[in-house]
């Protein structure tokens, strides 16, 4: 007669002890990688018909996008007159950006031809990594709103205040805080049981759409979501929100027509709050009103159309830009010549 095992208990064959909480965790990930060697992504199969359409309008908006990134990147590198806070900052957000983008968008134009895609159980969990820790810009967002509150609300303070020193530190403390938060996210999700269906109805490996396909409680897991929100998207979108006001107000009561236009030029940033509408709706809401193709169609407009926005937005109507694209062009015809 087999001993009768204790109820809630873990059971090991030839173990008659409860195992400690690592080994616990180990065996959790093992059974993962076992039974869920693999997820299916199914993206928009539901859109056979258009497939072709959707590939090649989203093939150019992801073009365009490098392009406006990857320019932005150049001429804040090799300008000496854009080696400024504010153009540090404005670097460093196209450099996450272009890394972001690589993240999620390759595999989803892959997806579009081929219907659904295969990704490895850790492929899978390192995409997610990527996506929320390079999400984290919305830090990043947050000093920049920070840097344009000084400049407009002090200007003869600008420079006591946002030193090279401080603008280092604030982007570091941006980028650790956002990966370390990532980690422990992706970690916790990743050690949940996935014991039924591998099919992911997403364009990539959401966390909605990963921890809907656990097969076991995951309250828990959703509070952390909803903790981990609270400090990636919530608090930022607060703090940018709260710095802008601070700017509109500050902007109204210039007389000159030339310095409003000038002030509110700085402050074409306030579109990136779609970014944000968009992902607080979509991670903050419970599992229980989770809606599939409701979460890829806004996802698009987050991992896709305000990535592409940001360089037009931040350099469409900013002579400086403008300037320095245009010495960069003359250097390099110079060059050629």
């Amino acid at each position: 007669m087999s001993p009768k095992v204790p109820e809630g208990a873990w059971f090991f064959p030839h173990s008659g002890h409860k195992p400690a909480k690592a080994t616990v965790m180990m065996v959790l990930l093992q059974r993962n990688l076992t039974l869920s060697s693999e997820f299916i992504i199914l993206g928009f199969g539901d859109l056979a018909d258009l497939q072709i359409f959707i590939f090649g309008l989203f093939l150019i908006m992801h073009l365009v996008t490098l392009a406006g990134h990857m320019t932005i990147v150049l001429i804040t590198l090799f300008d000496s007159y854009l080696h400024t806070p504010t153009y540090f900052f404005l670097h460093n957000l196209s450099t996450i950006e272009i890394c972001y983008i690589l993240v999620i968008v390759p595999n989803m134009l892959a997806n579009f031809m081929s219907g659904s895609q295969w990704m490895p159980f850790l492929g899978c969990a390192l995409q997610m990594h990527l996506f929320i820790s390079l999400g984290g810009a919305c830090f990043l967002l947050a000093v920049m709103a920070y840097d344009q509150f000084v400049a407009i609300c002090k200007p003869f303070h600008y420079t006591l205040i946002v030193t090279r020193t401080v603008c280092v530190q604030m982007l570091a403390l941006a980028c650790i805080s956002s990966f370390a938060l990532s980690l422990t996210l992706t970690t916790l999700i990743f050690l949940l049981p996935f014991c039924q269906s591998h099919k992911i109805n997403h364009f990539f490996c959401d966390i909605s759409a990963v921890l809907f396909l656990a097969c076991s409680d995951t309250q828990a897991n959703e509070i952390a979501v909803f903790l981990v929100c609270l400090l990636i998207l919530l608090i930022p979108f607060l703090l940018i929100l709260l710095f802008y006001g601070f700017i509109i107000t500050a902007i109204l009561r210039i007389h000159s027509a030339e310095g409003r236009s000038k002030a509110f030029s700085t402050c074409a940033g306030l579109v990136s709050l779609l970014h944000y509408g968009c992902a607080i709706f979509i991670y903050i809401c419970p599992r229980s009103c989770y809606t599939p193709e409701q979460d890829k169609t806004v996802s698009l407009i987050y991992t896709n159309v305000t990535p592409m926005l940001y360089p037009m937005i931040y350099s469409q109507r900013n002579k400086e830009v403008k300037g320095a694209l245009k010495r960069l062009l003359e250097r390099h015809d110079q060059t050629r010549s």
